[in-house]
């Protein structure tokens, strides 16, 4: 088995549900992954929309979530420290934790939730940025998997 992410709330490629986006709740939606590799110490999520107008714009960052963890529930609460572990980063809505899809009216945009696999915990404080953590994790990343989903408005 590979190290993979998926969610029950839309498939790989599929279209991301109005719930997940500004347009809505803007919930987080349920993310679960399996086979992470030997030797993984902690994971690592990033979301983000390389499709936005002025570049890549970061949806969600959440690390240290801890080895054992394979998953995340629907509505991860906005806040520093995520309970049963891990803690959330800012994203480029100036926000705590998950910023669903909100793309200007137009053609689809790409979101991707991107999962990493590390061999240790990063020692980063809650609310650092998308760069930060990329920064901290230089040489420690064990695997990716990713999860891409679409919205249109």
């Amino acid at each position: 088995m590979t190290f993979a992410i998926s969610s029950p709330s839309f498939s790989n490629g599929g279209k991301i549900p109005t719930k997940f986006t500004c347009d809505s709740t803007d919930v987080s939606p349920e993310l679960t992954w399996t086979a992470p590799p030997a030797g993984t110490q902690s994971f690592t999520l990033i979301a983000d929309d390389p499709d936005a107008p002025a570049g890549t714009w970061v949806h969600w960052v959440l690390f240290n979530l801890p080895a054992h963890a394979s998953a995340l529930p629907e509505g991860v609460p906005k806040v520093d420290e995520v309970s049963g572990g891990g803690r959330q980063g800012r994203n480029d809505f100036r926000k705590i934790g998950y910023g669903g899809p909100c793309p200007p009216p137009g053609k689809p945009h790409r979101y991707f939730f991107k999962l990493y696999a590390l061999d240790r915990m990063l020692y980063l404080k809650p609310g650092v940025s998308k760069q930060d953590v990329e920064q901290a994790m230089q040489g420690h990343i064990l695997a990716k998997a990713e999860l891409m989903g679409i919205y249109q408005r």
